[in-house]
């Protein structure tokens, strides 16, 4: 038996340069059970994506294709996070990848394949500089191509940023930080199939040169994959001839005018309830008891297909399912301020579909931590989306987000992030919830405008209110004519070719994503949808500006206050305090809750302002010293005859002689304060050897308190009226025989 690892022939490896980077493919030498099986590699990340056909179970009426992305700790030379070291549940990240390779590819099988088909990435090295997420894209092409399945590619993927020199290809994760672009194109050889993409507001205009540079760089990646399946001996896949099925013209016979109108009625319910019955006559009429030549199963499977064929003339002919026009919006209802205990609520609600979109303001604490084999980061951002199954009249058990709601809220997410203030000028953590109560196409698009509304209402100071929308398409194959249509619903994103989101602020795009159930685009399609989304959506921040102009200047009485100061970073220590004693005390007599960054940073939240506000005093005064003719707020450490010491800063006493004490007459220091008393007191002077010497009195006088009638009830002179009164200066020893004098006089000395 050979010592070799491989069972079979030689390793094969392609690989050719793309945009400045270099991209190798290789086969035959891991996972050769397979039906497909490649290493992508770029710089020193190598993604494994493996393929398996398998054949279908009897009777499945859709194509069973399962996508899974999976990272592994150890490709990056890490444990895995948390208390169990091994890799869990997928996270968001690994959720989105795999629709991201799902959606591309999915459309260019052929519709009567009903085989199970399994695809399985994994990165298995991360340099932590090139994202696996794309490689995969383009290894799950190159191993359906060489697996022999009918998958009408192959399909190049790359991942494009911005710089002031150009259009970066595949960029690092610097390169991306510092980019206002970051964009992922799919294609094949003759049109685009796949978007996703997200910018600082770039003009539809240069959005459109990024996606069309982004499509030719994809040839050079298909012809790689062409160079790989040439290299392994295989011949291009030949397409069977799809046989038509008789049942239409049956059904066309004896319902098409039926069915005709009944996908003219504009409300969806009531529209699927006319369809089903139709349905029904048909399964009753051409399934009767005993007969054999059809089965229910057959006859709604091609219902399925006749009925896509019906809405797709409708519309061809200038008849949308709910009568609008093409480029025509649905009616848009907007409010603010609907829940009292929310820092922010509102309902966008766009036709039948509606959406009610939550926000809640708090602090560093809430921040999410997110852990991958890329760097690890804090969220302080984020947009969680809920889909009940009431939103769309059904019955199913409730379970948690599944991989279209997590898609959805990642893409509502990152549509509004950039209008997001920087932690440096709204130092909140945000946390933004779209329940949709009613859907009926574009549930994400009406997220991302009721994000906008909710954020808002609580007080975000956003850059620019945030708009979306989708744009469907419908295209005859054979004539090459098409319609785009505004604001789809769920009839025409189900039997269209296209459902294009594209959201923005009026300046430029902010999102974007293109999923096609046909076999791509052209370069006219995609800068017509742009610029009919661009007309829809400043049609729409119309009516979103008429419920709230402009973000609220005070957030909500229910958010946390929250208020960030810079202190020296050497004087961290001081803040914390021995152990942590200092920032405890504070924390307990303030209420609020205080982190300090490294960098000197120090962020203070407390449910009350005056506690916020009582910490950043403090702070500010422990951290910039002592200052002359500053009035500070500290507490008597220790009582004297001559008297008292009072604690300005933490370790920092200060000496309020008992001449300073009072305006009126004070014959003993405990007549006016005790140990453990708060006191307002002002800084008359720091000396040579840094004592510092205070006035109670003078604290008083200016901030409007008087003094007046404190003292002892024996000691002569108090009130405004004695000596040492209201009339200013030290008291004076009254006159009078010895013997008061030496019982009612001031004791002790400065």
């Amino acid at each position: 038996m050979s010592n070799s690892p491989l069972v079979a022939g030689k390793p094969i490896t392609v690989e050719r340069e793309v945009g400045g980077k270099v991209i190798s493919i290789e086969t035959g030498k891991l996972a050769k059970q397979a039906t497909g099986a490649v290493v992508v590699r770029l710089g020193d990340t190598m993604a494994l994506v493996a393929t398996v056909g398998a054949p279908g179970r009897e009777g499945l009426d859709f194509f069973p294709l399962t996508v899974e992305y999976r990272e592994k700790a150890y490709s990056a030379g890490k444990f895995p996070g948390g208390f169990i070291k091994r890799e869990g549940r997928p996270s968001t990240k690994e959720i989105l990848t795999s629709r991201l390779i799902d959606r591309p590819i999915r459309p260019l099988f052929p519709e009567w394949y009903r085989d199970e088909v399994q695809i399985q990435a994994s990165p298995i090295s991360a340099d932590r500089k090139n994202d696996p997420d794309v490689l995969s894209m383009i290894g799950a092409s190159a191993s359906l191509v060489i697996g022999g399945l009918p998958f009408r590619g192959p399909i190049g993927a790359i991942r494009l940023a911005r710089s002031e020199s150009g259009f970066i290809a595949f960029p690092t994760s610097d390169e991306l930080a510092d980019s206002d672009l970051d964009l992922i194109v799919a294609s094949t050889s003759k049109a685009i199939v796949m978007i996703e993409g997200f910018g600082a507001e770039i003009p539809e205009d240069e959005m459109a040169e990024a996606i069309m540079a982004a499509h030719h760089l994809n040839q050079e990646l298909i012809a790689l994959q062409i160079e790989l399946r040439e290299a392994k001996g295989m011949p291009p896949m030949e397409e069977p001839e799809v046989k038509i099925d008789p049942l239409l013209a049956i059904f066309a016979e004896k319902y098409g005018e039926a069915m005709f109108e009944a996908k003219k009625i504009p409300g969806k319910q009531d529209r699927a309830s006319a369809t089903k019955e139709i349905q029904a006559k048909l399964v009753a009429e051409l399934c009767p008891e005993g007969s054999t030549e059809y089965t229910p199963a057959q006859v709604k499977q091609s219902f399925h297909t006749w009925e896509e064929k019906v809405v797709r003339e409708l519309i061809l002919q200038g008849n949308r399912p709910d009568g609008r026009g093409f480029r025509d919006i649905r009616p848009i209802h907007c409010e603010v301020s609907l829940l009292p205990k929310a820092h922010g609520s509102a309902l966008f609600q766009r036709g039948e579909t509606q959406a009610l979109v939550t926000t809640v303001l708090g602090t560093g604490a809430d921040e999410q931590k997110v852990d991958g084999i890329m760097d690890e980061f804090s969220k302080k951002f984020m947009l969680d989306y809920n889909m009940p199954s009431f939103s769309v009249g059904e019955v199913r058990p409730i379970r948690g987000p599944g991989r279209r709601e997590i898609g959805h809220g990642a893409l509502a997410e990152r549509s509004v992030q950039p209008v997001v203030p920087d932690g440096s000028v709204f130092p909140y953590t945000i946390r933004v919830v779209s329940d949709i109560l009613e859907s009926n196409g574009s549930s994400s698009m009406a997220s991302v405008c009721g994000a906008t509304l909710s954020l808002m209402d609580a007080g975000v100071p956003i850059n620019d209110p945030v708009g979306g929308i989708s744009i469907g398409l419908v295209q005859d194959d054979a004539t090459g004519r098409h319609v785009l249509l505004t604001d789809i619903v769920g009839d025409e994103d189900h039997f269209g070719d296209m459902d294009f989101k594209v959201a923005g602020t009026q300046r430029g795009v902010t999102g974007i994503q293109l999923d096609l159930k046909n076999l791509g685009i052209s370069e006219t399609i995609v800068r017509e949808t742009l610029e009919q989304a661009r007309e829809a959506r400043l049609e729409i921040l119309r009516v979103m500006l008429r419920s709230i102009k402009r973000p609220r200047e005070e957030i909500s009485a229910n958010a946390p206050r929250l208020i960030q100061i810079q202190i020296n970073p050497e004087k961290i220590g001081l803040v914390i305090g021995p152990g942590g004693k200092t920032i405890r005390r504070l924390e307990e007599e303030t209420g609020a809750k205080i982190e300090i960054e490294n960098s000197g940073v120090v962020t203070i939240s407390c449910i009350e302002a005056a506690g916020a506000e009582g910490a950043r005093d403090r702070i500010q005064a422990m951290t910039e010293g002592v200052q002359i003719g500053k009035i500070y707020e500290g507490r008597v450490s220790s009582i004297k005859e001559f008297g008292a010491f009072v604690e300005i800063l933490p370790g920092k006493d200060g000496l309020v002689h008992i001449s300073e004490l009072s305006d009126g007459y004070v014959s003993s220091v405990s007549d006016i304060c005790r140990v453990g008393d708060v006191m307002l007191v002002k800084v008359i002077s720091v000396d040579d050897q840094d004592r510092v010497k205070l006035s109670r009195r003078v604290a008083m006088a200016e901030r409007g308190l008087s003094t007046a009638g404190e003292g002892s009830a024996a000691g002569p002179g108090r009130g405004p009226g004695g000596p040492g009164g209201s009339g200013g200066g030290p008291p004076r020893r009254p006159s009078g025989p010895r013997d008061d004098r030496d019982r009612g006089g001031n004791r002790g000395g400065h």
